[in-house]
């Protein structure tokens, strides 16, 4: 039977006093837990200990010979992490050991799972708002930004889901950091066309300092229009969906189905010496 070692690959958060990477090892150990026979170890892209390279030397080992690295990316959208950090780290680590087998799944995407749990998400927010109208209550979903055009498309998309789910006549996307439409923005918009409530709804999987931004940014919106109710919803963290989907995103990995896109390609690590990292 190949022996295999799963390899959960986050992000990175730069807060301070690393809530965000414990979060990942947190989610990591309760999931871990639900395969008890399976090996399962944590890495992240950047601002963290254990780096990618590392985390698929670390995985490596334990895998032995013959064995395989089962890489399942914590990242919601495919951007440069995804098109470009892994599939070359994975090359690489292939030519350190070539008696290892290692397999990339897809990032976890635009999915039911990820609906349900933001639709969860908002309606606790509704809840503590004492559940107004939803036809006026504007909804803004705030992601993190890339200079992907199709990773934020499937931020848009989301939007429109959760639009066509819910009773909100108004739920618009908006972006942290690199691209636009910024959070102000929306929220702008969202009080000129009449929203009693704004609820800000953060497409994030883990705390960090961008997280901390969104409560800072949303403070100092509440001073910015003081006859306008403006809550923040909390971000996705440990969702049971989020835990399934991992598990659907491990039976493909094995199965050899829907694997990372372009895994090592010469136009993705190509393209990827041309990408803007700055967030």
């Amino acid at each position: 039977m190949t022996h295999d070692v799963v390899l959960l690959t986050a992000h990175g958060a730069r807060d301070p006093g690393g809530a965000g990477n414990q979060e990942v090892e947190s989610f990591a150990a309760a999931w871990g837990a639900r395969h008890p026979r399976l090996a399962v170890q944590v890495c992240w892209i950047e601002h963290a200990p254990v780096l990618l390279d590392e985390g698929l030397d670390q995985a490596a080992v334990r895998a032995t010979a013959g064995g395989r690295v089962l890489v399942l990316p914590l990242i919601l959208n495919a951007a440069g992490h995804v098109k470009g950090d892994i599939p070359r780290a994975l090359a690489a680590a292939r030519v350190r050991h070539p008696e290892v087998e290692f397999r990339a799944a897809r990032h976890l995407g635009t999915t039911d799972h990820l609906l349900k749990a933001l639709r969860q998400r908002l309606h606790q927010a509704m809840v503590a708002l004492d559940m107004p109208d939803p036809r006026t209550t504007g909804v803004v979903l705030l992601a993190r930004g890339a200079s992907d055009m199709e990773s934020t498309g499937e931020v848009a998309k989301m939007a429109h889901w959760i639009y066509e789910t819910t009773d909100h006549d108004l739920v618009l996307p908006a972006f942290t950091g690199i691209c636009f439409p910024r959070l102000e923005q929306v929220v702008q918009r969202l009080d000129r066309l009449g929203m009693t409530q704004i609820l800000i709804l953060p497409y994030y999987l883990f705390t960090g300092r961008l997280i901390e931004r969104i409560r800072a940014q949303t403070a100092r919106l509440r001073t910015q229009y003081s006859s306008q109710v403006i809550a923040l919803a909390d971000y996705l963290g440990a969702h049971e969906q989020l835990m399934v989907l991992l598990d659907q995103r491990l039976a493909e990995c094995r199965e050899g189905r829907l694997l990372l896109p372009c895994d090592g390609c010469a136009h993705a690590l190509a393209a990827e010496a041309d990408h803007d990292h700055r967030h």
